[in-house]
């Protein structure tokens, strides 16, 4: 005889299929055949764990990985100006300034919307730097 769990036979269902009231067979684990492991056990503070192919030699740990390549900070930036509507001062690459308050952005550029001129769509390469109005930030 086997060391499972009995089942019954299978009695006919209300529509007359007979397997409508099957059981799940489940073994039996509780044999000591097969050893417990407790996966929250704790090691001693003195014991080491065993070095691992992902271990560098000599004990150094391994490198951190590259910081991601973009963290939103310019993204954040923007958006807190343009919900401000922060006057700012735009610093071209051949020094050129232009004045006006940020519209919108996008991965290429900025559109800056001036009072009295024309609006301007500056790309973000041409831009040396920018600073808010308010602020004294001549280099």
């Amino acid at each position: 005889m086997k060391d499972g769990v009995e089942v019954p036979a299978a009695e006919p269902g209300i529509d007359g299929n007979e397997f409508s009231n099957r059981r799940l067979i489940r073994p039996s684990l509780s044999r000591g055949d097969h050893p417990r492991l407790d996966p929250m056990e704790r090691r001693d503070r003195g014991e080491r764990p065993e070095r691992g192919s992902n271990d560098r030699p000599g004990g150094v740990p391994p490198r951190k990985g590259a910081p991601p390549e973009q963290t939103n900070a310019e993204n954040f930036y923007y958006q807190k100006q343009m919900q401000a509507r922060t006057p700012m001062v735009v610093v071209l690459q051949d020094g050129e300034e232009v004045r006006g308050v940020i519209e919108w952005y996008d991965r290429n550029c900025i559109k800056v919307n001036r009072n009295g001129h024309s609006n301007l769509m500056i790309y973000k390469p041409s831009i040396k730097y920018m600073y808010k109005e308010s602020e004294n930030g001549r280099k």
